[in-house]
């Protein structure tokens, strides 16, 4: 199953800003979640995710530094800060009644088969 763009892209700041609600982490890290925690269905690209990270530390709702674990080699790893945690607050009170609906509507109507899968 291939995720619309628009579905990506409305769902990548909530997604982003709940990972790292969770703890710091870095770009790959978050990358491997998020395909974790979508069954591989959602495969985020560097080219999706870094311009996000970017934005939302303009915007003050992630903060950065450069680190150098131990084991590994250097890396930027992002942080929510307690504006990034109002936002995600307000972006799951908007999911929340954006799902509510989806649900009310798909409750109401009869499943729907695709007409490839019917033979039509």
């Amino acid at each position: 199953m291939r995720i619309a763009k628009d579905l990506v892209a409305a769902s990548a700041t909530p997604l982003v800003l709940g990972i790292l609600a969770e703890g710091e982490s870095y770009g790959y890290a978050i990358l491997k979640q998020i395909n974790d925690l979508s069954g591989g269905r959602l495969e985020w690209t560097e080219g999706l995710l870094y311009p996000l990270l970017h934005r939302l530390e303009r915007l003050g709702h992630v903060e950065s530094s450069w680190q150098s674990p131990p084991e590994g080699r250097r890396r930027k790893y992002y942080r929510i800060t307690e504006q990034g945690r109002a936002e995600l607050a307000e972006q799951r009170r908007q999911w929340d009644t954006v799902v509510d609906a989806l649900r009310g509507v798909w409750n109401s109507t009869p499943t729907m088969t695709p007409l490839w899968e019917t033979g039509h």
